[in-house]
């Protein structure tokens, strides 16, 4: 006779103060705590690049982007997540008391890993697509050239277009912002990728 344990459920005022303390990064799924996977130097490099990139050219510019650390909520779901990399439209409107987690990015951008990839193209994004200001969804695969991008259009239908040569030039479409893949994967190298996670 098997004996199935039963899953612990957390709440999310749990969650916030476990993670408080914990040496390793996670995220909640509506009850359920979920330990992230470690990330690679070419997934460092191209969250990295996409994040100086937009600094510099959007200096003095309302805009905000920020990198890794910084947690979002997704009311609608009960998620804490970790994207690899947001842009705020503004100031960011904060979840509870601290400045920890943000509740309004304008556009999102993850890179991929063998681990996550299924989970980022589709519960994930479908997800993300509750938050009100979520307008762009850029996916960045870190073992080839290619980069997905969806931007959500006046009738409310998300359009995508993918790059996938170094010499195109990824434009945001709510943000004067465009970068070349060049830049996006300067300093990575797809030859080291094997059995990354």
């Amino acid at each position: 006779m098997q004996i199935q344990t039963q899953k612990k459920h957390y709440t999310p005022e749990e969650y916030l103060q476990l993670e408080e303390t914990s040496e390793f990064k996670s995220e909640y799924y509506d009850g359920e705590i979920v330990p992230m996977a470690g990330g690679t130097t070419n997934h460092n490099e191209i969250a990295g690049n996409f994040y100086a990139n937009f600094k510099l050219k959007m200096r003095g510019k309302n805009y905000k982007i920020y990198i890794g650390d910084v947690r979002l909520w997704i009311s609608r779901y009960r998620i804490y997540t970790y994207p690899d990399a947001m842009v705020i439209e503004g100031e960011p409107i904060y979840e509870g008391n601290s400045t920890t987690t943000v509740t309004n990015p304008t556009v999102i951008i993850e890179v991929l890993s063998k681990s996550t990839q299924s989970h980022d193209k589709t519960d994930k994004f479908r997800f993300y697509r509750s938050i009100p200001t979520f307008k762009e969804y850029i996916i960045v695969n870190q073992y080839e050239y290619l980069i997905e991008h969806y931007a959500k259009n006046a009738n409310n239908q998300w359009v995508l277009t993918e790059y996938e040569s170094l010499d195109a030039v990824l434009s945001l479409q709510t943000i004067d912002f465009a970068i070349s893949l060049t830049d996006i994967y300067e300093s990575v190298n797809l030859s080291t990728v094997g059995e990354e996670i």
